[in-house]
């Protein structure tokens, strides 16, 4: 094992005193980056499961002025590397820009995301006076990982082996401003697909990376008003980007403060666009009022579009005790099941459909499967609870309709699971699971391994960390094939 430097240690308590939940037990800042190998394994690590488990989470290491929001933690990626039946694990930070300025200060230059930003220098394309810490997605892309962060900023460009931050992706120069959390990657043509907004025009900008690495194409999309969208969906032919009715509060952000509101007299509404088309080419599908952070899939079936998604059911936030603290609490409170929206491009008509009553999220597919007909998804389970655990994982089967269960065992929860396809594989469900699960009873984490076809037979292996891996935001699996650079 090495260790890196330490580096210095967050608050746990807010500026009232209390202390933050998110800042302490499972959910605690680490202090430092290492490398492990030589770990010590309960069952036997498969050898025909090759490639990279990355998680994506924040990790604070300056303490900032005000009240501390999960999503405030600088970006810090955790990794497992599997070859040939051996482990190696490390963690280390995202550089992003931000990261630098801070390093170079000694301290924390920006305030949290629920704070006034006033005096708060310059951290986004457009403008924007927040700190972008790219701590929210990781997806590889031409050979390299992209962190991602969920207000939308800049892409930074990781090493998936050596977790080396390679720099701020630009597209080969062509990207003007920010990208949002959630790019979608078509692998079938090595297209990337993304977005941006904000509260100054363009309200929504959508774009399409070329397999050759540079943007293609981008077009602005009309919106009655500032929107947050989070994810969006892609099919082989179009993409479909969202107009919800959960928004910012725009009186109280003059105001510096950071409010939402849910509109039910707002429907959802859905822009299908074709991949490479205008604004006049955008068709709208409305829906009931909701919010929705991730989607599953999307594909085409005849005349319509088909898309599942985890849609929740609680859009404005409730406080979970009295005080500010528990105000905060409330707006990350997440409460979601599984929906279907039918669009059918003939009538322009929606149709949808609540297909579980489990609380569910953080959704997972074979990537390769993307914007196609897809059979499984595998997603985390929600345990109750006033902080975000994810306590189990699903796998549902579009065709059969059966859902397999795996729980991780009282006090253990773990980390959004992505497919890992096993050599050779031929089907959605021909791998493996990867997972980091940490025990709160004595905050010993692992790696859980399990069969993709059987979640219910448990982990085939479970490899100890030296470390507790802090609960995080989301996941991916690099294959083999992939880790070898297709550009400098």
């Amino acid at each position: 094992m090495t260790v890196d430097q330490p580096v210095a240690v967050a608050r746990q308590v807010d500026q009232d005193g209390e202390e933050n939940p998110y800042l302490l037990g499972i959910f605690a800042p680490v202090h430092d980056e290492i490398t492990a190998g030589d770990l010590e394994v309960i069952g036997e690590i498969p050898r025909d499961l090759n490639g990279v488990y990355l998680r994506n989470g924040p990790n604070p290491r300056y303490a900032a002025p005000g009240r501390y929001h999960w999503f405030d933690g600088d970006g810090m990626v955790h990794a497992m590397a599997f070859e040939n039946g051996r482990a190696r694990y490390r963690n280390r930070y995202v550089r992003t820009r931000a990261f630098g300025q801070e390093e170079a200060a000694g301290s924390a230059l920006w305030t949290g995301v629920i704070e006034s930003p006033r005096g708060n220098p310059i951290g986004t394309a457009r403008g924007l006076p927040f700190k972008d810490s790219a701590n929210t997605d990781l997806i590889q892309h031409d050979g390299r990982v992209l962190a991602t962060w969920y207000l939308c900023g800049q892409p930074v460009a990781l090493d998936p082996l050596s977790l080396e931050t390679i720099g701020a992706e630009t597209f080969l120069g062509t990207l003007r401003g920010d990208v949002m959390a959630h790019p979608k990657l078509d692998e079938a043509t090595g297209e990337l697909m993304w977005f941006d907004y904000g509260a100054r025009d363009p309200l929504l900008r959508y774009g399409v990376v070329g397999a050759a690495g540079e943007i293609v194409h981008e077009v602005a999309i009309d919106l009655p008003g500032p929107r947050l969208p989070h994810d969006m969906a892609i099919t082989e032919h179009y993409s479909i980007l969202m107009d919800l009715p959960l928004v910012q509060d725009q009186a109280a952000a003059r105001q510096g403060r950071y409010k939402l509101s849910f509109d039910r007299e707002m429907p959802s509404r859905f822009a299908v666009i074709p991949r490479r088309g205008t604004a006049s080419d955008v068709r709208w599908f409305e829906a009931a009022p909701c919010y929705i952070y991730h989607v599953v899939n999307a594909w085409e079936d005849g005349e319509t579009i088909v898309l599942d998604v985890c849609r929740v059911t609680r859009p404005e936030p409730k406080p979970t005790r009295p005080g500010p603290l528990g105000k905060l609490l409330g707006y990350l409170q997440l409460d979601a099941r599984l929906h279907r929206y039918v669009f059918d491009l003939t009538t322009g008509t929606t149709t949808e459909t609540q297909l579980d009553d489990a609380n569910t999220e953080f959704p997972s597919i074979d990537s390769r499967m993307v914007g196609r007909p897809s059979r499984y998804a595998y997603n985390v389970h929600i345990a109750g609870g006033e902080t975000v655990r994810f306590d189990g994982l699903l796998r549902y089967d579009r065709v059969t309709g059966e859902r397999q269960d795996h729980r991780f065992g009282p006090g253990r929860f773990g980390s959004e699971a992505p497919f890992a396809p096993r050599d050779g594989s031929t089907g959605e469900d021909d791998g493996y699971l990867v997972s980091f699960v940490t025990d709160e009873r004595d905050g010993r984490s692992e790696v859980q391994i399990l069969d993709a076809s059987d979640l219910t037979a448990g982990p085939v292996a479970r490899v100890l960390l030296p470390r507790r891996v802090p609960v995080g935001f989301h996941a991916t699996w690099v294959r083999q094939d992939q880790l070898r650079p297709s550009r400098p």
